[in-house]
């Protein structure tokens, strides 16, 4: 079931449009694991420091956005129902977005913002309006009610407000397009990111994965109706009282909001994990729903950062502990665990859809080693926690060896890519 639903996804869609996001987004997350082992003194002291702004848009724009822009681009038409209406639009996008993230990468990590970073987050903002408007138009196309298309759509309005309120910031380096210093604005932009940008897109498409792959017939739409009100309610709380600081009102009233999504959320998953009708969990799933706990971590250490503040007290290792686990952590983890859930079916259907009528076929699991993507779970999670502990407790080796594993860990994830990617009938290997 999980096989055909996913397989068919891709019929309107050329893998040259979606392969190439995943590819870019697998590099990104190498340089980034590489950025975090040679700037690993950096987490320490204040956060706005030019190496990890460099790792966060790295991490945050190589990585993430990369890899969902890719991801996305297959989903949609499962999601709505209909086809992509732009190759073209969905191709410039991936141009656009994979020349201005290095230039805008390397602007921060030199701290020279000038025309050449200016000029890729102005090529990053076009890539995400060609992407908002292929969603858009193939969502109105359609005439789906889908809640998790409402979702994704939502989603890249967020993520087209996120990119420009971050053009906006570096220009303001330099020229003043905001009344204060850009470090203000600065918490404002990441959330809108984090929130409405990846945990909305998360828990749409999540909310339709996560059934199909554990072939789950659970489906409950005013819960997903109440997730999506109160994670957007809780974003724009945050965004009314983070903009507005002469309220002096705390921002526990917007995170019990988002604990709450966050919470219908998990029993949504739960929910779905417990009607399922594959008892039997791959390793990608584990991964993926693992990510759910990660997410719930990620807040834990919110609230804790809520409470410093309010108190006056130092919040600097607590602010890169919330970042590493958002980026390293609950995002990192879902993509590890979907990449190898939904390549090996894109890569299956480009070159055996029109022989598995004629001859017996692979597994799509068979495209892509189970040994090495044990392995890598288990680097990437030591990796994790060393980093994570390392933060918290201000040791410079204990976060340099946990960013040493995360390194072997990414590149065990591209080698396992490059075999999805480059497979070939005659190269087929057995399933281990």
């Amino acid at each position: 079931m999980g096989t055909n639903v996913t397989a068919s996804a891709g019929k309107d869609v050329p893998v040259s449009v979606v392969l190439p996001f995943y590819l870019y987004a697998g590099l990104s997350f190498f340089v980034a694991t590489l950025l975090l082992f040679f700037s690993s003194e950096s987490l320490g002291g204040h956060h706005f420091q030019p190496k990890i702004l460099a790792i966060t848009h790295a991490m945050a724009l190589g990585w993430g956005t990369m890899m969902i822009l890719g991801a996305s681009y297959q989903l949609v038409p499962v999601l709505v129902e209909s086809k992509l209406q732009s190759i073209v639009l969905a191709k410039t996008s991936f141009w656009l977005a994979a020349l201005g993230i290095p230039m805008l990468v390397y602007g921060f990590h030199t701290f020279q913002l000038n025309w050449i970073s200016h000029l890729g987050g102005v090529a990053i903002v076009a890539a995400v309006l060609c992407y908002a408007i292929n969603l858009a138009w193939s969502v109105s196309k359609s005439g789906t009610e889908s809640v998790q298309a409402v979702f994704v759509l939502t989603a890249s309005l967020w993520l087209l407000l996120t990119t420009a309120w971050g053009l906006l910031l570096l220009l303001n380096f330099s020229m003043s397009t905001f009344p204060a210093d850009s470090l203000v604005y600065l918490s404002a932009h990441a959330h809108i990111g984090i929130i409405g940008w990846f945990l909305l897109l998360v828990m749409g498409v999540g909310s339709k994965l996560i059934p199909m792959f554990l072939i789950s017939k659970y489906s409950q739409d005013k819960l997903l109706w109440l997730i999506y009100a109160l994670t957007n309610g809780a974003l724009v709380l945050f965004l009314l009282l983070e903009l507005n600081p002469h309220l002096q009102i705390s921002q526990y009233p917007s995170a019990a909001m988002m604990g709450a999504g966050l919470l219908v959320f998990a029993f949504y998953c739960r929910s779905a994990y417990q009607h399922r009708i594959r008892k039997k969990l791959d390793p990608q799933m584990k991964i993926s729903l693992l990510a759910v706990a990660l997410l719930l971590l990620s807040f834990s250490v919110l609230v804790a950062l809520i409470n410093l503040v309010d108190t006056g007290e130092d919040t600097g290792r607590l602010v890169f502990a919330y970042g590493f686990s958002i980026f390293f952590g609950w995002i990192t983890a879902i993509i590890l665990g979907m990449t190898f859930k939904t390549l090996p079916f894109i890569v299956w259907n480009l070159v055996y859809r029109h022989q598995s009528s004629r001859r017996k076929t692979p597994d799509p699991n068979a495209l892509f080693s189970h040994t090495v993507f044990r392995v890598m779970f288990i680097l990437y999670g030591l990796g994790f926690i060393g980093v994570f502990a390392g933060i918290l407790i201000a040791n410079h080796f204990i976060i340099q060896s946990g960013a040493f594993l995360m390194i072997l860990a990414a590149l065990l994830y591209v080698w396992n890519l490059g075999m999805v990617a480059m497979h070939k009938p005659e190269n087929l290997n057995s399933h281990e």
